[in-house]
């Protein structure tokens, strides 16, 4: 007979050693990020309402926010999955279930909160789908996963730049990245696995490279400070060679940069303003050079390379500072490690607010909302950390995971 085991103490789960509060605090900082962008403008404008450049929002966090998720995913599903023992055999068999379970979940989740209505575009049934993507290679260890993850984000747009040519031009997907998934897009499922993985916001197929190099990172030791500087230089490297790669570039695309008539784009959308607070998930097809900008959610290959460095820089960081002042990263960390609940209420909060404007009432001022929407999470996540207990949108997953798993023989 085992010994009935203690309740959970107030903040265990981020106070445990084992765990990487600096995973949780970089998750946190990417919430914050994509809150940021759905919340504030992506530009500045003079007295008379004119456009005058990005915004700090833009230059920071559009793009960026969005691919620290993706890469901090396959982090997560590394130490999940034996950390920097790949799994194999029968636990490898078990491990690709309760992904794949995870993901079912995820999708689910994300279907519901698509279906609220949010003006913003919902990450979360690609983010299962990507989840699904890595299936194949999860018990692969980083001497392969990292080269793979990379050659990924530089050839795999290349290579989808014709087939989006073709599938837009012959009228077998529209031009627009579509509304977020919702429970209604089932009803055209040809039209939303396009979305999904080619033409939409976050596109699968090229967002894979992103998890496959976070998969990667996961299976190093992250706890030694040496393999978290590591990944912090080699990530700023990558950032800046891609910028610089596109600059160089610059001159020699623009001739050839038109955005067609009806093309979304942010901004006011001239190609100046594209090119600086960003595009949808893709650019449009009708130049190669369109695969040498750098523009926020642009998917060419300056601006995929380009934001996962950024995102390794800031996981690398934030490993460094957990280890030195945790309490300095705790308040982020526990959002970190409930963010699926967390960006699902913001989410929720911004259908709300799209229903009282539509009803006639005045949208709040965008500085104070995004000050409100920070020291809500902030004020949720820590709270709920002193239960102990998972969120609970994450602790739903984890049962579904466990249940697909099965017991360990």
């Amino acid at each position: 007979m085992t010994a009935p085991s203690a309740p959970p103490s107030r903040g265990a789960r981020l106070r445990g050693p084992s765990r990487l509060v600096g995973v949780d605090a970089a998750r946190g900082l990417a919430l914050l990020g994509m809150v940021a962008t759905h919340v504030l403008s992506l530009e500045t404008y003079d007295a008379d309402g004119f456009a005058t450049g990005p915004s700090a929002t833009a230059l920071v966090a559009a793009g960026r926010a969005s691919a620290l998720f993706a890469v901090l995913a396959g982090v997560s599903l590394a130490l999940a999955n034996g950390g920097e023992r790949a799994p194999d055999g029968p636990g490898l068999a078990r491990a690709r279930r309760g992904v794949a379970a995870r993901a079912g979940v995820v999708a689910l989740v994300g279907l519901l909160v698509g279906s609220f209505g949010a003006p913003v575009a919902v990450i979360l049934v690609n983010y299962a789908l990507l989840f699904l993507a890595v299936l194949p290679v999860l018990g692969w260890g980083p001497r392969r996963l990292v080269p793979l993850g990379v050659a990924w984000l530089l050839v795999v747009p290349v290579l989808l730049h014709p087939l989006r040519d073709a599938l837009v031009g012959s009228g077998a997907l529209p031009l627009s990245p579509g509304s977020s998934p919702s429970f209604a897009s089932l009803a055209e499922p040809g039209v939303l696995l396009g979305h999904l993985l080619l033409t939409g916001y976050y596109p699968v197929l090229s967002w894979a490279g992103f998890v496959l190099l976070g998969l990667g990172i996961g299976r190093l030791d992250l706890r030694r400070s040496a393999t978290a500087g590591a990944v912090a230089l080699a990530g700023l490297a990558a950032a800046l060679g891609a910028w610089a790669v596109s600059a160089a570039l610059r001159p020699l695309a623009l001739p050839s940069l038109v955005v067609p008539l009806g093309f979304p784009v942010s901004g006011d959308g001239d190609l100046a303003t594209a090119l600086e607070t960003g595009f949808y998930g893709t650019t449009p097809t009708t130049s190669w050079w369109w695969l040498a900008v750098d523009a926020p959610h642009s998917g060419a290959p300056p601006d995929m390379v380009g934001v996962a460095g950024s995102a390794l820089a800031v996981l690398g960081v934030a490993l460094l500072v957990a280890r030195v002042a945790r309490p300095v990263v705790w308040p982020f960390a526990a959002m970190g490690s409930m963010t699926l609940t967390l960006y699902s209420l913001h989410v929720f909060s911004l259908a709300v607010i799209a229903v009282y404007e539509y009803g006639g009432g005045t949208p709040p001022p965008e500085g104070p909302l995004y000050a409100a929407q920070v020291v809500g999470l902030l004020l949720v996540g820590g709270l709920w950390q002193l239960t102990g207990l998972r969120g609970p949108l994450e602790g739903l997953v984890a049962s579904a995971s466990r249940a697909a798993r099965g017991p360990a023989r």
